[in-house]
């Protein structure tokens, strides 16, 4: 079993959006899962049969120790999975976001990672589309960032249908919402004040409606909004004293020239955000070639996701 670069833990949907990714990227990997049906779907869809029964009993069968571990499971399942590959003694690990399922789970993920001395990163991808790529490089030809705004609506109405593991809908702010955030956040800086405020309640979340400002430590001034009990989308909107940069859709990037009041997309290559799950490819390339600049450490996420609880969510 050994010799494998790379473990991909999960036999998910996710799991086989990686697959193409590897492939792509020539990686040496191995794929474990746990179910059968789970196992003949990813199969069917990749042509790769993954080993079933669950990482634990993998682990106990002592197998060599690949270089890297990518987890793709469900996010009630991460800290589980990621603390266990920690533990068997494997150094560099990329988890799908958020990296637990609440903030305690993130902490004491982190904390078992600096005893062990293991290097985690968490998978916002997001932060390597095209149009996120472009936008940093225009803020930085702009002569750097004026203020920037975003909205991270959900659709409740779709969520509440949705069947997920206890725990999972209570998490949504911080399994799904915190892809905006982070993506607004890495560009902009990160919050040094901010004042926050918040109302709402559904059955499965509180609270439902978000708005807030403050200022980044990059000296940007920044709002954001979001009513999970009304319409809306997501979007990022970056200004500078050129340009405004606008993010919606996440995935193509629109501008806005100083004087005009229209806007027109940006003609980018997207080739990699359009043959892959966007921004996958760049990221996983990133953390398989050791390129860390751009990515989320669990370091990172537990600042982060303290600041988002004391603030946005509370």
């Amino acid at each position: 079993m050994g010799n494998n670069k790379t473990w991909l833990v999960g036999a998910s949907q996710m799991a086989v959006e990686y697959t193409k990714v590897l492939k792509a990227l020539g990686e040496d990997f191995l794929v474990i899962g746990r179910g059968n049906a789970s196992a003949i779907n990813f199969y069917e869809q990749t042509n790769i049969k993954p080993i079933t029964g669950g990482i634990e009993n993998f682990i106990n069968s002592k197998p060599e120790k690949p270089n890297s571990a990518i987890v793709s499971v469900g996010i009630e399942k991460l800290k589980f999975v990621t603390e266990l590959l920690i533990r068997f003694g494997i150094k560099k690990i990329l988890v799908e976001k958020p990296g637990g399922l609440n903030i305690n789970e993130v902490i004491e993920l982190n904390s078992i990672a600096k005893t062990f001395n293991a290097i985690v990163f968490i998978g916002y991808n997001r932060r390597f589309y095209s149009s996120v790529i472009k936008s940093k490089e225009i803020i930085q030809e702009d002569g750097g960032l004026k203020s920037f705004n975003f909205e991270f609506t959900e659709w409740s109405h779709v969520i509440q249908n949705l069947k997920k593991a206890p725990g999972v809908k209570e998490s949504w702010f911080i399994g799904n919402s915190s892809h905006v955030i982070d993506t607004a956040f890495y560009i902009g800086g990160k919050p040094k004040q901010m004042s926050s405020y918040t109302s709402g309640e559904l059955s499965w979340h509180k609270p439902t409606i978000f708005a807030g400002a403050g200022i980044t430590n990059q000296n940007a001034l920044f709002n954001y909004s979001a009513n999970w009990e009304a319409p809306g989308r997501w979007s990022i909107e970056f200004l500078t004293s050129h340009h405004r940069l606008i993010l919606r859709p996440l995935e193509k990037l629109q501008i806005q020239n100083i004087g005009s009041i229209a806007t027109e997309f940006v003609v980018l290559d997207y080739q990699y955000d359009e043959n892959f799950k966007p921004g996958l490819y760049l990221q996983t390339k990133a953390f398989l070639d050791n390129d860390y600049s751009n990515l989320c450490t669990l370091d990172e996420q537990v600042h982060s996701l303290t600041n988002y609880y004391k603030e946005i969510s509370k």
